[in-house]
């Protein structure tokens, strides 16, 4: 064998895989995907430049991404840097008026800059929005119900300025799909008397997705998506089958507002939305571009071929 004979095949396989991709292209050209992307993919550098990558890649082949981004590994070292003490009630930070300041600060700030500049280096044209900017993320006050600590009395939970979405406007995000500007979205909100909201980001990607129709929302975590009771990754789900397996306690803890919220976005008018690992490297473009996809596909009916089982540690 030459010296060129290991390029060769290199080139080969290179072109046999993005012959293959061409359907896919097909698919999702002129149409919007939704990207939620945080936790631990976040803070690797060698994934987040590939995800920035990703991103400019359905760009140029004619998907229309949006990326929200969550922080909240990041909000908690800026708050104990200022030494301002955070408390948690059932997983959602309460946030005073002081902790929101900081909240706005560190999402709309750092780290947003930080993905557009990302997305930047690897030549795509990408700006940063908070849902404050021309009043994209409406929001209102959330409430959660829980019992008193000292009794069976159910209250009223008063997390802050935490909110939750109750409108979005579609239309500013329409004119990036007819620009080449890729859309960066903090999770702010804006309230009724103008006050700032912090939003889980996850809520607000899939209130995006359903506000554009997207033909994905995806939910880049850092587990590989849903496991069934043997730990085997579940590759696609109905929205019946998903309720029932939080009825029967297959899918619990913190996966379960992640798959309520995959149910509101494909009731909503998204085509399908996905959980799957981010850390994945490339996770964007295998969840997309193959029928295997690489987390758990949930959608309102079940297709006629639906995706091969796979074992967790696969």
């Amino acid at each position: 064998m030459n010296d060129k004979q290991p390029a060769l095949i290199d080139s080969a396989s290179k072109a046999a895989t993005l012959s293959a991709a061409l359907p896919y292209f097909r698919r999702y050209s002129g149409k919007s995907v939704v990207v939620k992307y945080g936790g631990h993919a976040m803070g690797d550098t060698m994934v987040a430049e590939l995800f920035a990558r990703d991103v400019v890649l359905l760009k140029q082949v004619g998907v229309n991404p949006i990326v929200v981004h969550g922080g909240g590994p990041q909000i908690g070292q800026m708050l104990e840097r200022l030494k301002i003490k955070s408390s948690f009630i059932d997983g959602l930070r309460v946030t005073d008026r002081e902790t929101v300041e900081i909240v706005e600060m560190v999402l709309s700030g750092s780290i947003n800059k930080e993905i557009v500049s990302a997305i930047n280096k690897v030549g795509g044209l990408a700006i940063g929005l908070s849902g404050k900017d021309a009043d994209l993320i409406r929001a209102r006050k959330f409430e959660r119900k829980g019992q008193a600590s000292d009794s069976n009395i159910e209250k009223v939970l008063d997390l802050g300025f935490v909110g939750e979405p109750y409108a979005i406007d579609a239309e500013v995000l329409t004119l990036f799909e007819r620009s080449n500007i890729i859309p960066v979205i903090a999770p702010i909100g804006v309230g009724p008397a103008r006050e700032t909201y912090n939003i889980n980001a996850d809520t607000v990607a899939g209130a995006v997705a359903a506000a554009v129709r997207a033909a994905r929302l995806l939910l880049l975590t850092d587990v590989k998506g849903v496991l069934d009771k043997e730990k085997k990754l579940v590759p696609e789900l109905t929205v019946a089958a998903a309720r029932a397996l939080i009825a029967d306690g297959t899918i619990q803890g913190g996966m379960i507002p992640k798959i309520e919220t995959c149910i509101q976005a494909v009731e909503g008018g998204v085509e399908a939305a996905v959980i799957l690992d981010g850390r994945t490297p490339h996770a964007v473009l295998l969840e997309l571009f193959s029928d295997e996809g690489v987390g758990t596909l949930i959608r309102r009916n079940a297709r006629a071929r639906p995706r091969a089982a796979k074992d967790a540690n696969s």
